[in-house]
C-alpha cells in the first residue's frame, strides 16, 4: 500500500517545482534585459536577475532547512509562460510594442512565483519550518515588489515605446485613471 502523502510531501513538490521556475526565470531575465529597448527597463530586468539568483541560493537554503537535496521537477506552469514569452518576442520583438508585450510576460512569471512563495511561505509556517519562513518571505517581498516596478515602467511607456518624459501635469488621462485604479 501506498504511503499516504502529508502536507510536508506537498511542500518539498512544490519547492522543488519552484527551484525550477526560479531557475528558469533567470534565463528569462537574461532575454528580455538583452531584448528591452527601454533603459529603465533593462535595468529593472537586470536588477532583478540578480535578486534571483540570490533567491535560488534562499531556496537552496530552504532544501537544507527541510534535509533535502536542491533538485528541480519540471514546473509545466513556468514552461508555458517562458514557452509564450519566446514567441511573443518573436512576434513582438523590435517593435513600438516590445517593451510592454515583455512587461507582460514577465508579470505572469511574477505573479505564478508570488502565488507559490505566498504558500510556501504559509506551509513553512504550519509544518514548523520556522528557519524558511524569513527566506520566502524575503523572496516574496522582493516579486511583489519587482512586479510593482514593471507595472510603473509599463505606465511610464507611451505608445511609441520610449519612456514618456512629458512635463509633469502632462500625462494621459489613460495613465491617470490607471494610476487610481
Amino acid at each position: 500500500m501506498a504511503k499516504e502523502k502529508t502536507l510536508a510531501d506537498a511542500f518539498h513538490e512544490t519547492l522543488k517545482d519552484v527551484y525550477y521556475a526560479e531557475k528558469q526565470s533567470v534565463r528569462a531575465l537574461k532575454t528580455s534585459a538583452k531584448a528591452a529597448q527601454s533603459s529603465e527597463l533593462k535595468a529593472a530586468f537586470e536588477n532583478h536577475l540578480e535578486e534571483s539568483q540570490e533567491q535560488v541560493e534562499r531556496l537552496t537554503q530552504v532544501f537544507e532547512i527541510i534535509g533535502k537535496p536542491a533538485r528541480a521537477k519540471t514546473c509545466e506552469a513556468m514552461s508555458g509562460i517562458t514557452s509564450e514569452m519566446e514567441e511573443d518576442l518573436e512576434d513582438f520583438g523590435g517593435t513600438q510594442a516590445s517593451d510592454d508585450v515583455l512587461i507582460g510576460c514577465a508579470q505572469a512569471v511574477e505573479h505564478y512565483e508570488i502565488a507559490r512563495y505566498g504558500l510556501l511561505k504559509t506551509w513553512a509556517g504550519k509544518l514548523g519550518y520556522d528557519e524558511a519562513v524569513p527566506l520566502l518571505e524575503k523572496t516574496l517581498a522582493e516579486e511583489k515588489k519587482a512586479d510593482e516596478l514593471l507595472s510603473k515602467i509599463a505606465l511610464g511607456l507611451d505608445v511609441s515605446g520610449e519612456t514618456a518624459d512629458k512635463p509633469a501635469g502632462a500625462k494621459s488621462s489613460t495613465k491617470t485613471s490607471a494610476k487610481a485604479a
